[in-house]
């Protein structure tokens, strides 16, 4: 699978790759406020491009879960305030490919056309019935994420009959439906921290191989998440070993994307599951 964007490719093969968390935001559960500033953001993206992201991808609305308060929505101008002027820099300075995090059509737009490349949309189309014909006009490529409700609701209703099953119909119709709506190149996400329990995070991410069955890009945030501190019985700030692992957990499943805050130390432990993979047995 190979996406060509503007002069710019991903290759979504052999190894995993990295995408970079920018959080241009006050109030993101791990790094809110320690981008806000256009200047901060742009030096972190260039931070991590230097440190081996294959993707930089810039959010400028908090999509927290309500146990570090609830996530209030931003207006499309003051999303846009924060996103433009960081994805305008980074672009200028590097041909690494943006991706913006919203589920706004305008904002996605406007994003796009200030050099962005992909759009993802961790409502999967569903909040902005607009973000489809957006991504067709551009030829955008779009992530589409699973989760229940909202960021206010979305731990509601955590109680699932068959959750791989669930989530994997999910994406299922939603990759349908965007490619009937003219998307032409989609990834999927299964959502780990959005609408599920501790125990419910940790069961998929023991069984992400079978996401590969969609026959797109798979990409998979599990970056600080607090399933994963919770479960070391640590805090946010102590979860980088962690999230290594799950990071190493992820490739060995044969994930395309990996969504994380820690580039380069992820980069080198899924590098070591590539070289061990890569070996034949004795």
């Amino acid at each position: 699978m190979i996406w060509e964007l503007g002069g710019r490719t991903l290759h979504f093969g052999d190894q995993v790759q990295i995408m970079g968390v920018l959080n241009a935001t006050p109030d993101s559960f791990y790094d809110g406020g320690r981008y806000c500033e256009p200047q901060a953001a742009v030096e972190r993206g260039l931070e991590m491009v230097e440190e081996g992201a294959a993707i930089v991808d810039i959010g400028g609305e908090s999509s927290r879960p309500p146990m570090y308060g609830v996530a209030e929505e931003v207006p499309v101008a003051e999303e846009c305030t924060r996103v433009l002027p960081v994805v305008e820099s980074l672009r200028r300075q590097s041909a690494v490919p943006i991706s913006v995090d919203t589920v706004k059509s305008e904002v996605a737009r406007r994003a796009l056309e200030a050099g962005a490349d992909i759009i993802n949309d961790i409502s999967a189309l569903r909040h902005d019935p607009a973000m489809a014909e957006v991504a067709t006009q551009a030829n955008a490529p779009v992530v589409l994420m699973h989760r229940r409700g909202t960021a206010a609701t979305m731990q509601q209703n955590t109680h699932y009959d068959d959750l791989p099953g669930t989530v994997y119909s999910f994406l299922q119709e939603r990759v349908r439906t965007a490619q009937s709506q003219g998307v032409e190149r989609v990834a999927v996400d299964p959502g780990l921290g959005f609408g599920k329990s501790p125990e419910d995070n940790l069961a998929l991410l023991g069984m992400l191989e079978r996401f590969l069955g969609l026959e797109c890009p798979l990409v998979v945030g599990a970056s600080r998440k607090s399933f994963i501190w919770k479960a070391l019985g640590l805090s946010v700030a102590e979860s980088l070993e962690g999230s290594l692992a799950a990071a190493a957990l992820a490739a060995r499943a044969g994930v395309h994307v990996l969504r994380v805050h820690d580039v380069a130390a992820t980069l080198r432990a899924v590098r070591l599951v590539e070289a061990v993979q890569g070996q034949a047995p004795c």
